[in-house]
């Protein structure tokens, strides 16, 4: 999979945050987790190894890397396990009704305020979130290290207080990767 993505210039989850999500989710191997960007699934076959006994639930819009997912996922022996979803997360979201004890946010970088506000509330206490590519290349701290019009950049950089101060989320700033977000929810909803 890591060789097909960087062949194809597909974005997958680094090695290192693929190992912290097999780890956080065995914390509750029985457990409900959710990923929200699935590209070929990288991260949910991660998600789903570490969740040996749990359900994962992986949404993307995009229906072709969806079907590569799948078939890397049968061959890991973790399909029964994975309910792929085909969709915007923004439109997605809201439908879900279960709990999540883990959620994985790597889609829409514009989207991702959005989508801690849908899935927080879905989160019991002590629910983890996990965001990736939080520092973006360095673009999110450095405005001069953006190309012009980064939209990503800057809704990444207009994110990151967000999370930090989140009044129901105890949260810190891993060096893993692209820069790692990992939450705890230590609050209920309000």
């Amino acid at each position: 999979m890591e060789a097909a993505a960087a062949e194809e210039g597909i974005p997958i989850a680094s090695p290192d945050l693929a190992r912290l999500l097999e780890a956080l989710a065995a914390i509750r191997p029985d457990g409900h987790v959710l990923a929200v960007g699935t590209a070929i699934g990288y991260g949910t076959l991660h998600l789903a190894r570490g969740a040996q006994a749990g359900k994962v639930i992986s949404i993307d819009s995009d229906a072709a890397r969806l079907e590569r997912a799948r078939g890397y996922l049968e061959r890991a022996g973790v399909a029964g396990r994975v309910e792929l979803v085909h969709g915007r997360a923004l439109d997605v979201l809201p439908r879900l009704e279960a709990m999540f004890d883990l959620v994985f946010l790597d889609a829409e970088k514009t989207e991702y305020r959005r989508q801690l506000d849908l899935v927080v509330p879905k989160l019991p206490l002590g629910g983890r979130v996990v965001v990736d590519n939080l520092l973006w290349h360095g673009r999110s701290a450095d405005p001069q290290l953006r190309p012009e019009g980064d939209r990503d950049a800057a809704a990444i950089e207009a994110f990151n207080p967000y999370l930090m101060i989140h009044p129901q989320l105890a949260t810190v700033l891993l060096p893993l990767g692209d820069g790692v977000g990992l939450a705890v929810k230590r609050r209920v909803t309000m």
